[in-house]
């Protein structure tokens, strides 16, 4: 109610109504990730190559679930290696690496599945898959994959940037990688990544190293 509020304050010009309304405290919980482990058996999981390509593509690129059922067949480009993310949230494109593991599942499953013009079809030939569709694909291979953490598809993000960090990408990166407008956003997986701590010390000790 508090946020239909403001958004209506804002949409008439009352601006200072909007700042004054009292601002909601969220629970402070941090996401559930998934272990490489996890990752490889959940992606295993699934006996039809369409369901095990999608999970692993959401994973490989850190994508929103809407954005994976949105994606069309030219957005993978295979020789820049690069999957192009059209108008997702806040309207913006991105592009992000399409890795070299996953460009030889895709081509697999593209020579198998043959779809038309969104990469993963739904019922109908020209039609995306939906959103219900996908939801169940994760509940099941999570359930054959003996996997007892409460995880979903957005799992899966949560794990691609935190896995990112703890294998060195900086977080400015990963914000850009992401989508995400603002890096305080992308600073929550800063406390579920298992980073090296560097002992704190004077970097003029690493100017002059080798006089020491």
């Amino acid at each position: 109610m508090v946020y239909g509020l403001r958004y209506y304050y804002r949409h008439i010009g009352k601006i200072n109504r909007a700042i004054n309304l009292p601002s909601l405290k969220r629970e402070a919980t941090l996401p559930v990730i998934l272990n490489r482990s996890e990752l490889k058996a959940l992606f295993k999981a699934p006996k039809l190559l369409k369901h095990r390509i999608i999970l692993t593509l959401i994973y490989s690129a850190g994508l929103r679930r809407q954005e994976a059922v949105n994606l069309k067949i030219p957005d993978i480009d295979f020789e820049r290696k690069t999957i192009h993310i059209r108008q997702s949230k806040y309207l913006k494109d991105r592009i992000v690496p399409l890795s070299d593991y996953m460009a030889r599942g895709l081509r697999k499953y593209l020579d198998v599945e043959k779809p038309n013009i969104y990469l993963f079809n739904g019922k109908e030939p020209d039609d995306r898959y939906s959103l219900e569709a996908l939801g169940w694909v994760m509940h099941e291979a999570r359930k054959n994959a003996g996997i007892s953490k409460k995880v979903n598809l957005h799992s899966l993000r949560h794990s691609y940037a935190t896995h990112l960090l703890e294998e060195g990408v900086n977080i400015v990166t990963v914000k850009e990688l992401l989508g995400h407008a603002d890096v305080t956003t992308t600073m929550i997986y800063l406390h579920v990544a298992r980073l090296d701590v560097i002992k704190a010390h004077s970097p003029l000790d690493t100017l002059y190293k080798d006089a020491l």
